[in-house]
């Protein structure tokens, strides 16, 4: 037998990552992220242009088009949980050319994404503030700009400033509160359509909404598309599980159901409040009531929600709110790490790729990313805000659907526990239709296609005087392999944080495990940041083996074998408490014996600094 004292440094380590979301923490991840402020901002700018039997048309589209293309992100997903993304898939299935373009599109994307979630903020928390009985302006008084627009710009600049420095510092919401946010979004907009549908049977001629006010499509289908093409920001979302995967259980099972969940809830809920949108409301301005929501904008499910429910305002408000402040959270820490993804690959400055020592978290990254962010929010108005940001991801699922066909010609042999059906034919009718959305925006918002082209010609530029010319460090592997040792009937688990506790409780658990003819489990647990994905916490691995090296001493002193562990998660005594479980140890603590796992005849003890 050969043990671990005997046996080389490089020989002796596993690294184990932490999976602790399951199916409903993904799921929710998803509706999270795709019930953003988009549906609270947009709906009334999207009925304006598409009509009111147009805007339930717009919403069902597009949920078939990212349907089609979250067959793609399914069976990419399944598998290759731990690639990543777009930009992972398309610099392996494409060229690296085509994954610096899909990276820079994704990061921008997710940025100007972010603009738009921060000016909704705005915008809510002065209706908020309006409730409240403060009125202000509509007289231009600076570039164009009212009262009410330029401090709707100051409030999204200093919503930005403030989750810049909150991700900087590392702090972030946890999974439940995400949850909790989720819910209270699903819940404001269940109670909008709930008495919505009350007010619709009180209203004889609710129908002559749809069918007589004045035509079901008033500005044909090019009103449609339209409507489909500025709303499409609102069903982007679901790509975040996949980023998600490296931390989910079971993701070749759970990803491909997550993102179908995901998406069918989404749609349902989309369709649901236009429908009442469009039916419920009774107002007096003589208008439709599809162009009387287009003429509030941004505000028309506030207007929408005052009219058919008690305290509708005050609820859609605070439902704005909070889709608005989990958006913007998500989208900066998401924007961020796709830029910090790329300076760690060479394709952006190595300064993107750099972690502040302290907090862990990519903090260039995350500020230069700000300042896109900012800059957009404060230079566009809403409409061109949400444009680009659709534009954008229309180019980047353009992209991942390319990447699909080539990887099925290329790797024909991975692993596909999902198999999306009718390759290629389907991906190329979903490239089409996105080609052709993102074209027709156009005549919305042409500033949305300027903003595009500049960004894209000085993505060529970067990469051409730098991307081109850094190929990505070819770092030394961290993944070291476990020791072969037979495993020893008694284990004593050791959570050690640092080299003087490592020395002080190896010699304790040696005793006991000399004592019983058993072996030592080392275990260092590195806490990876949210604005890390969880992979990017090897960084932070070398740290933790000087510390694995004191316990294989005092190991080797004792003449007892030492397994040693270096693992990552999000919480030190979760990755604790699942190391243990995996191991059949019992839960840090004490020095307490327990098993888990059924059949299990292995003794365990555990001591933790």
């Amino acid at each position: 037998m050969k043990d671990s004292a005997s046996q080389p440094a490089s020989q002796r380590f596993q690294v184990s990552l932490d999976r602790n979301l399951g199916l409903f923490d993904v799921t929710m991840i998803g509706v999270g992220a795709m019930i953003g402020a988009g549906i609270f901002g947009l709906t009334g700018i999207a009925a304006g242009e598409a009509g009111p039997v147009g805007l339930m048309l717009a919403f069902l589209f597009n949920g078939i088009v990212t349907s089609m293309t979250g067959l793609s992100y399914a069976e990419l997903g399944a598998a290759m949980p731990a690639a990543g993304g777009g930009y992972t898939w398309a610099k392996e299935a494409l060229s690296r050319v085509y994954g610096f373009n899909a990276g820079w599109i994704s990061w921008f994307s997710h940025a100007v994404a972010c603009s738009l979630y921060a000016v909704l903020f705005g915008t809510f928390f002065l209706e908020l503030v309006e409730l409240g009985g403060v009125e202000l302006s509509d007289q231009a008084i600076l570039l164009g700009l009212s009262y009410e627009e330029l401090w709707v710009k100051v409030i999204a600049a200093i919503a930005i400033l403030l989750f810049i420095i909150i991700n900087v510092r590392g702090s972030s919401e946890t999974g439940l509160v995400g949850n909790v946010i989720t819910v209270f979004k699903m819940i404001v907009l269940a109670l909008l359509v709930f008495f919505g549908l009350k007010a619709m049977t009180n209203i004889p001629n609710w129908s002559d909404h749809f069918l007589n006010d004045p035509n079901p499509l008033p500005n044909g289908w090019g009103g449609v598309f339209l409507a489909m093409g500025l709303t499409f920001v609102a069903f982007e979302g679901y790509e975040v599980i996949v980023q998600s995967a490296e931390e989910v259980k079971n993701p070749v099972k759970n990803i491909p159901r997550a993102i179908f969940i995901s998406i069918a809830i989404v749609v349902v809920f989309y369709i649901a409040v236009a429908f009442v949108a469009i039916g419920a409301v009774v107002q007096d301005s003589g208008l439709p009531n599809w162009m009387y929501l287009g003429e509030n904008g941004e505000r028309a499910m506030i207007e929408t929600a005052r009219s058919i429910m008690p305290y509708g305002a005050l609820i859609m408000i605070l439902g704005g709110l909070a889709s608005s402040t989990s958006a913007l959270n998500a989208t900066i820490f998401s924007s961020s790490r796709v830029s910090f993804a790329m300076g760690r690959d060479r394709d952006l400055p190595a300064i993107f790729g750099r972690i502040h020592a302290r907090n862990k978290t990519p903090h260039w990254a995350i500020w230069l990313s700000g300042i896109i962010i900012i800059l957009m929010a404060i230079l566009l108005p809403i409409a061109d805000v949400a444009s680009s940001a659709s534009i954008l991801f229309l180019l980047l699922f353009l992209l991942v659907n390319f990447a699909m066909i080539r990887l099925r010609k290329t790797h024909p042999n991975l692993a596909r526990p999902f198999r999306a059906p009718f390759v290629p034919w389907l991906q190329y009718l979903t490239i089409a239709i996105q080609i052709g959305l993102a074209v027709h925006l156009a005549t919305l918002s042409p500033i949305a296609w300027v903003v595009t082209i500049v960004w894209l010609t000085l993505g060529v530029f970067v990469y051409k005087t730098y991307g081109a010319t850094h190929e990505a460090a070819k770092e030394q592997d961290t993944i070291l392999l476990e020791e072969t040792v037979a495993t020893r009937e008694y284990s004593v688990l050791l959570p050690v944080a640092s080299e003087a506790a490592a020395r002080r409780l190896a010699r304790l658990g040696a005793l006991f495990a000399q004592a019983n003819h058993g072996e030592l489990f080392a275990l260092n647990v590195v806490r990876v940041p949210h604005q890390l994905s969880a992979m990017d916490g090897r960084t932070f691995l070398r740290q933790g083996r000087p510390i694995l090296e004191e316990v294989i001493a005092i190991g080797r002193e004792f003449d007892v074998p030492v397994r040693t562990m270096l693992r990552m998660g999000r919480d030190i005594g979760d990755s604790i408490i699942g190391a243990a479980q995996e191991r059949d140890a019992n839960s840090p603590g004490g020095a307490a014996k327990a098993n888990f796992g059924s059949g299990s005849r292995r003794t365990q003890r555990s001591f933790g600094s």
